[in-house]
């Protein structure tokens, strides 16, 4: 299974002649290694309604016929906008797709779309425990550390992706703890760079975790890929 990196929190897995896209922000977004009209996917994974997020998912669904999976209340509001695989889904649940799962797991964020008639689709954040191409992958989405990533680690996960750009999400120190935590065999960070408030250096938080902990750490730059 082959996991890319796009740039911010979007990434894009592969396997089996199958594809999977996770807030995929391209437009407007100065670090996407490509261009929304590029891409497709099967399935599109949303972890919460923040602009940066949801991104480009409403073209790149009409497009791709993509099923969209996404926290309740996002949802619901993508399939009032023509997103006919739109499938909204809450914590705990497990949503199949084709070739694999996801889980929503609690995420501690905020989660509100913003439109130039103002906010709408607010509600609540989630995680995604994906099961695909044989491997367990964790997307944390937008968080901050909290204890209950030691119960998502009893979901034997092959890798986690966590944020490390700090200001609205875990920093560099609170994401090695979250490595501990979670005991993921491979640990790819995100979140970092888009935005002058989110400045980190991923190849610290590499040394970090490799130091502190046994997971290793894929440090992708926009538009690398990693084996699985």
């Amino acid at each position: 299974m082959k996991i890319t990196y796009f740039g911010h929190s979007a990434f894009l897995m592969e396997a089996e002649g199958r594809s999977v896209l996770v807030d995929p922000f391209f437009t407007g977004n100065e670090t996407a290694a490509v261009t929304a009209d590029t891409v497709s996917a099967g399935t599109i994974l949303l972890t919460h309604a923040h602009n940066d997020h949801v991104g480009d998912t409403i073209e790149i669904a009409k497009r791709s016929g993509s099923m969209v999976i996404a926290p309740y209340e996002l949802g619901n509001w993508l399939g009032t906008q023509g997103v006919e695989k739109a499938t909204p889904a809450n914590h705990g649940g497990t949503v199949a797709f084709e070739g694999g799962s996801t889980k929503l797991v609690p995420a501690w964020h905020s989660s509100s779309y913003t439109t130039d008639d103002g906010i709408v689709a607010s509600g609540v954040p989630a995680g995604h425990v994906v099961r695909f191409g044989g491997k367990t992958v964790y997307f944390s989405g937008d968080t901050c550390l909290f204890s209950d990533m030691q119960l998502i680690a009893d979901e034997s996960l092959d890798v986690a992706v966590l944020p490390i750009g700090d200001h609205f999400t875990m920093g560099l120190a609170d994401a090695v703890k979250a490595v501990k935590f979670l005991r993921a065999g491979i640990v790819i960070p995100c979140h970092y760079n888009t935005f002058s408030s989110i400045k980190q250096d991923p190849d610290q938080f590499k040394r970090d975790v490799e130091a502190a902990t046994a997971s290793r750490c894929e440090a992708l730059r926009p538009g690398q890929s990693v084996e699985i």
